[in-house]
């Protein structure tokens, strides 16, 4: 039976890439704005960033907000909400990686909402207005620049959850390579791996003769791959900046319109941070051989499509393809089980399969139809050393 597309596509985020984007940075926001600045730990102080961002800013109206941590907590953004109403903030601009990004697309919508802003990451309260956001990207990954989604975690719930709206979409992101140099490798490997897998959450399902969106995944996972490959080049300004595109691309939504998805790894692997706080790219690389080879009848047709256009394999089994991805994480320092990520936890098995349980994600269905004996199988191999 032939696929017919339905989709309805605009990505209104204008994108300046290169490393004289940041030039256009005080045009970008209208005059008269009042501004909160949101960044992580400081980062952006010693890579240049936050004086470039300054610098364009002059004669704005800026309240800094800082601390804003990997994987944000409502906790945090809670604090930040609190002073954009104190201040009468009307405009965010995000500086920092995909945390940063998602942290001020929640703050832009809770800022106007009088509830508690749980309701609005657990999708209790629709999203349909929030303030502009922009973002200045320092750390490659996860594409939340150009995209409407955004994941936030309870720290008193221990649940990570993503929400989507197109009023979170940033008007426009500043991408330039150059402050992704100075970067820890543990980053740099978990962006790309975060990238990865989020173009094989739209493609790594079954086929549907999608010539443009299959070809589009696999240029990028390609892509990828030969940057894993040249590792060693990873200081390099033309691998940076292949990887800061790439990361973009996978998730900024063209590749997966009209096609089936499975997203599948994302929605599990959100447990091992919100349990251990392990860095989510590192949860991927655990979780995502594992679920493949549970769900590897479902997916073999694509795999191996995956492994003949990314890997250049030849006439390769799914098996083949499910360890080559692995060696490619094994090849960044990526961990395949949770003794790798130096969880502790004798019961590890034990206490994920219950919180998936308790989250309704143990019988996750999808294309694949992951049941919880499929669920509890995958975990319990992750717990397992590699």
């Amino acid at each position: 039976m032939t696929h017919l597309f339905q989709f309805n596509y605009c990505n209104p985020t204008r994108l300046l890439f290169g490393p004289e984007a940041m030039s256009t940075l005080g045009a970008l926001i209208p005059a008269g704005a009042r501004i909160l600045l949101m960044y992580g730990s400081g980062s952006i102080r010693h890579n240049g960033a936050y004086d470039d961002v300054m610098t364009a800013m002059a004669g704005h109206a800026v309240v800094e907000f800082s601390g804003v941590e990997p994987n944000p907590s409502l906790e945090t953004l809670d604090r930040a909400v609190a002073l954009v109403r104190q201040e009468r903030l009307d405009f965010i601009l995000a500086v920092g990686g995909g945390s940063v990004v998602d942290g001020a697309k929640y703050v832009a919508c809770a800022a106007g909402y009088a509830g508690d802003g749980w309701d609005i990451v657990s999708g209790r309260q629709p999203v349909s207005e929030a303030l502009p956001v922009g973002a200045v990207i320092t750390l490659a990954a996860t594409g939340s620049e150009s995209n409407g989604g955004a994941v936030v975690t309870s720290l008193a719930r221990q649940q990570k959850k993503a929400f989507f709206s197109e009023a979170i979409r940033p008007r426009f992101a500043i991408l330039n390579p150059h402050y992704l140099a100075s970067l820890p490798d543990r980053q740099i490997a978990n962006g790309l791996v975060d990238a990865f897998v989020h173009a094989c959450e739209q493609y790594l399902t079954y086929p549907v003769d999608a010539l443009v969106q299959d070809g589009y995944a696999e240029a990028v996972m390609r892509a990828l791959r030969l940057l894993a490959e040249r590792y060693d080049e990873r200081r390099s300004p033309g691998w940076l900046q292949n990887l800061m595109w790439a990361a973009n691309q996978a998730l900024c939504g063209i590749l997966g319109v009209g096609v089936p998805q499975d997203w599948a790894t994302h929605r599990i692997a959100v447990e091992l941070t919100a349990l251990y706080g392990i860095d989510h790219g590192r949860t991927l690389s655990i979780l995502q051989p594992s679920l493949l080879r549970e769900t590897i009848e479902a997916k073999r047709a694509k795999l191996e499509q995956l492994g003949r256009r990314v890997f250049d394999l030849v006439d390769p089994a799914a098996e083949e393809v499910i360890a080559a991805i692995e060696a490619m994480y094994r090849r960044l320092g990526m961990p395949l089980c949770l003794t790798d990520a130096a969880v502790g936890d004798a019961d590890a098995a034990g206490t994920v399969l219950a919180a998936l349980h308790a989250h309704g994600l143990d019988a996750f269905g999808g294309h694949a139809n992951i049941d919880a004996a499929m669920t509890a199988r995958m975990i319990r191999r992750i717990c397992l050393p590699a």
